[in-house]
């Protein structure tokens, strides 16, 4: 008995699968997901993130090396340009001015004995040129020898080289002056630079040395503090994107949020676009430059701040969903051809219909610098037209659940719903249902996944 209850089920269970199974056969219509079109005010922005700088930072170093003696300032000091901020242990270079000095002393006495030496040769040859004068007239008159005319000659022609000699030492003792002063001098700077002074008016934003540190500046200036000249006026450097670079234009207002201060909107103005180029992992950014009054000292350097650019705006535009832009119905490609020709939108030129049955062959490669679900495929076979970028193919839904393909120019995003500029082939008002998905028993289409710009 329990065996045949058994099969009495599953003979039941059976049926029932078998009824169901032919009762929902050919029921396989896809249901749509939809979203109004509506109008209201659209504002595209580009949206980058930033680091707030003072407009002018300094790094004061040291070019001596030695020790730390002494901290005139601290982080947050207010400093005025020429003010003591910290003092190298002077001791080293103190003694080495005192050396200068003694060699300075000792070099000045050295030219006073050359030139002592001088006036000794200039006396000696004075002598020997008289004496020289005398053995002339004296040999004349047979009184005495060649010889001794000879000699006399001789020590003459010594005195004279002797001058020479005493001269040139007198002028080098005179450049012995000359190199101890510059040694002196160079003593004496180096001395003054273990007193370490402000550079500009500013406040001090890093200090990064204590008191008994010792600093090398052999191989480079080390870093003692670092000075932002005023805080009142600063910048933020935002990294845009290359794609929104023509869009951002010199003076433009824009404002920035930080973490610091979420409820509070700061605004600036942007000042410079630089054209150094920063590329990481194949994403090339610039700096945009955004100058900013903050009188109430409220935001410090080195913050993270979210920018918002505004680059057109539309009001009372009618606006469609991004996804019914990027909505590709999931039929064959005669089919979605079929559709096109009824409702007269079956121009090849600017709807490529390709055999990806998956894609709908409508829509074809989108550029990230456009609104979504723009058709940029290839152009016309053998005809060499240009795609329009600014022109996509949206789905309305009519009561009876069938498609209505509608070809709209798009205009700005603000990346969830898009402008229609223009309707060129078709009908759209404000409240028609626009398809942004769909799902059947064996499958769920959605929007396709289009790359946009931030």
């Amino acid at each position: 008995m329990l065996k045949r209850h058994w099969v009495v089920a599953i003979g039941s269970i059976v049926a029932v699968s078998v009824f169901v199974a032919f009762q929902f056969r050919g029921q396989n219509k896809p249901q749509y997901f939809a979203a109004k079109a509506d109008r209201g005010d659209i504002r595209e922005v580009v949206e980058a993130t930033g680091t707030i700088n003072a407009v002018i930072t300094v790094q004061v170093g040291s070019q001596d090396s030695g020790t730390i003696s002494h901290l005139f300032v601290d982080f947050n000091s207010r400093v005025k340009k020429g003010q003591v901020v910290a003092q190298i242990d002077p001791a080293l270079f103190e003694g080495a001015v005192l050396q200068a000095k003694g060699d300075l002393a000792n070099a000045r006495a050295n030219v006073a004995s050359a030139r002592a030496n001088l006036e000794k040769a200039k006396a000696a040859e004075i002598q020997t040129k008289a004496d020289y004068e005398r053995t002339v007239g004296l040999v004349k008159e047979s009184v005495m020898s060649q010889q001794q005319l000879d000699l006399a000659k001789a020590n003459h022609d010594s005195a004279v080289a002797g001058v020479s000699a005493a001269d040139a030492q007198v002028t080098q003792a005179l450049a012995q002056v000359q190199q101890k002063e510059a040694a002196l001098t160079v003593a004496q700077t180096n001395l003054n630079y273990t007193t370490i002074h402000a550079p500009i008016d500013g406040t001090v934003i890093a200090r990064n040395v204590d008191v008994g540190q010792t600093v090398a500046a052999s191989l480079q200036a080390p870093t003692l503090f670092t000075i932002a000249q005023d805080l009142t006026k600063m910048q933020v450097y935002a990294s845009t994107d290359e794609s929104d670079v023509g869009m951002i234009k010199t003076g433009q207002v824009v404002t920035f949020k930080v973490d610091a201060f979420p409820r509070d909107t700061f605004t600036g103005r942007v000042s410079q676009i630089r054209m150094n180029a920063t590329t990481v992992q194949n994403v090339v950014t610039y700096n945009t430059v955004i100058d900013f009054d903050n009188p109430d000292l409220k935001l410090f350097p080195g913050m993270t701040a979210y920018i918002t650019i505004p680059v057109a705006s539309a009001s009372n535009a009618l606006r469609v969903p991004n996804g019914a832009l990027r909505y590709k119905p999931d039929l064959k490609a005669e089919e979605i051809r079929a559709l096109l020709q009824k409702y007269g939108l079956d121009d090849k030129a600017n709807v490529p219909i390709a055999s990806d049955t998956s894609a709908g062959g409508v829509v074809g490669k989108q550029s990230r610098a456009h609104a979504p679900g723009q058709e940029v495929g290839g152009s016309d076979t053998g005809q060499g037209r240009t795609p329009r970028l600014d022109v996509a193919l949206l789905w309305k839904l009519h009561p009876d659940n069938t498609l209505e393909p509608v070809r709209i120019r798009t205009g700005i995003t603000d990346h969830t719903v898009t402008e229609a500029a223009e309707i060129l082939k078709g009908e759209l008002k404000e409240g028609d249902e626009l398809v942004t998905g769909s799902m059947t028993a064996s499958k769920t289409s959605g929007p396709g996944m289009g790359t946009q710009r931030r």
